[in-house]
């Protein structure tokens, strides 16, 4: 399912694409680069945090070890 999110930095509009209703992770501004972690449950987007280069880098390798796993 596709879920809009509004960057709060540059107001713009961005799509994010879900097979499970949950999700929390790693999310990047399409336009302005910011980066945030987000939580979404039943298609919602219930938080939005900004964090740093590493904060992303490390989410984006458990989000990578998480599918990983789900594979097998």
């Amino acid at each position: 399912m596709l879920v809009k999110i509004k960057c709060p930095e540059c107001e713009t509009d961005g799509s994010f694409s879900l097979a499970d209703p949950v999700f929390e992770g790693p999310y990047r501004c399409w336009k302005c680069r910011a980066l945030f972690s987000i939580k979404m449950k039943n298609n919602k987007l219930e938080s939005m945090v900004s964090i740093t280069e590493e904060e992303f880098n490390r989410q984006m390798e458990i989000q990578a070890l998480k599918a990983k796993y789900r594979k097998q």
